[in-house]
């Protein structure tokens, strides 16, 4: 992250960003295509990484940003938001997700996220550096903090209240501050969270078998490491030792896709964070990515995106896909 110096605290504290390049006027591509960092900066005297608000009262403390425009940029930290009123909608790497009341948004550090305006939207938002969670707590819950855990939770629904009632338990103690001794509202602040993260994550996790969910999960990381050279179902079966139907299974057990699919919006992922820098040219990203040639990127890309990747590159990553 940049120094401090180099930032501006922008509304009521809750991140540090740029705010000069969000409000410039015409630029140079390479200007327009940076995404901004941004890095926890709660309001003087919260004490740690943690900072617990309303949707409400973020967006009415950022009338002019950044929903207006609405622009690219990634967290240094985590961010969550409770929809208990309203549909919100908000961009996480280039898919515009659509939560609905009941339903949680989880926004990871080095996600690329874009804000929409909340409109009626409401709900509990809560904000956190990694660092914040103890190191035994952050274990278990390697399974949501992971940046290819979903976006979108789904609680179950006798989990659901007693994660809206705790939640509301954390604000009503971040308020707190200076009622009671600073170590120990901090420490309640913690054990708060972290309480709710580790019921979340027990409501969202589904109950499909052990053996398929361990394939999945060994399919993810075979991915990660190598998507830009393999991309047909049968090369991951045979690096993960099993049949291509076991793999297909697992993958659709747990995703609701094809293995084919996965592979590709993995790609398609790449393309869209290689094609929103002003370094990476549209050829440059198919070699990368192992296609042919830049033809049948193009082709790749048009399918799923509806624009040219010449084009895409051109908003500068502003185009998002939707996800309900």
């Amino acid at each position: 992250m940049s120094p401090k110096a180099a930032h501006r605290t922008v509304g009521c504290g809750h991140v540090v960003v740029d705010k000069h390049s969000a409000q410039a006027g015409p630029r140079s591509r390479a200007e327009a295509a940076a995404v901004p960092l941004y890095g926890f900066a709660p309001p003087v005297g919260t004490p740690y990484g943690l900072e617990v608000t309303t949707l409400e009262e973020f967006h009415a403390h950022h009338d002019d940003w950044p929903w207006n425009p609405p622009r690219p940029g990634r967290a240094t930290f985590h961010y969550m938001i409770l929809v208990t009123e309203g549909e919100l909608r908000h961009d996480v790497d280039h898919v515009t997700r659509i939560v609905s009341p009941g339903q949680w948004l989880w926004v990871r550090p080095g996600h690329a996220q874009r804000w929409h305006d909340p409109g009626t939207a409401r709900g509990p938002f809560i904000l956190f550096e990694p660092d914040v969670l103890r190191s035994d707590t952050a274990n278990l819950l390697s399974s949501l903090t992971a940046h290819d855990a979903p976006a979108v939770l789904t609680p179950r629904p006798d989990d659901a209240p007693w994660l809206h009632q705790t939640a509301l338990q954390l604000l009503e103690e971040h308020r707190a501050l200076g009622r009671r001794p600073l170590a120990v509202h901090h420490a309640l602040r913690r054990s708060l969270l972290e309480a709710l993260l580790l019921r979340l994550v027990q409501s969202s996790d589904d109950s499909r078998g052990q053996v398929r969910r361990d394939t999945h999960d060994r399919f993810l990381d075979a991915l990660e490491l190598h998507f830009r050279e393999l991309h047909q179902a049968k090369d991951y079966s045979q690096l993960l030792g099993c049949s291509v139907r076991t793999l297909s299974r697992a993958v659709q057990d747990a995703t609701g896709k094809g293995v084919r699919e996965v592979i590709n919006e993995r790609r398609l992922l790449e393309a869209r964070r290689l094609l929103g820098n002003a370094r990476s040219t549209p050829q440059a990203v198919a070699a990368q990515l192992g296609f042919t040639d830049a033809a049948n990127f193009g082709r790749f890309f048009r399918q799923y995106v509806g624009l040219t990747p010449a084009a895409y590159a051109a908003t500068g990553g502003a185009h998002a896909s939707t996800d309900r």
